[in-house]
């Protein structure tokens, strides 16, 4: 019996992703190409070939991360799932997996993990007043 599709995504899915969320616009999600995404990811410093853009795409939108938009070549895709709720959905799934579900036991690894900047200290520190 053939294993289900993974609904995670890989690190390459993941960087096929960041081109769609990094160039679409607070209006609405912007539609590209393979060939484009394939340009962005080259001009990031990640070259990989068209054939493995394509693939990745293919596979984006059977898992229903990405949608094709037209039927006419070149074909356009854009994000069907925004990067709040991809990163949400991945962060909440580490926490469950990771630190049991605990947040504090997230938050206290963070902290332990290097000495915080003073720009960072600051923003923590008024997450945490707007949360209280």
């Amino acid at each position: 019996m053939a294993r289900p599709k993974a609904k995670e995504l890989t690190t390459r899915e993941l960087e096929i992703m960041h081109v769609f969320w990094d160039q679409q616009s607070a209006e609405s999600p912007v539609e590209l190409t393979v060939t484009q995404v394939r340009d962005a990811l080259e001009a990031a410093g990640r070259d990989l070939a068209y054939t493995t853009v394509a693939t990745l795409i293919r596979i984006l939108v059977e898992k229903d991360f990405l949608e094709q938009t037209n039927e006419v070549r070149p074909y356009f895709f854009r994000s069907v799932r925004s990067f709040d709720d991809v990163s949400g959905s991945m962060l909440g799934d580490m926490i469950q997996k990771v630190f049991g579900g605990s947040r504090e036991k997230l938050l206290l690894r963070l902290l332990d993990e290097r000495q915080l900047s003073p720009r960072e200290l600051k923003a923590i520190q008024e997450i945490l007043k707007e949360k209280s």
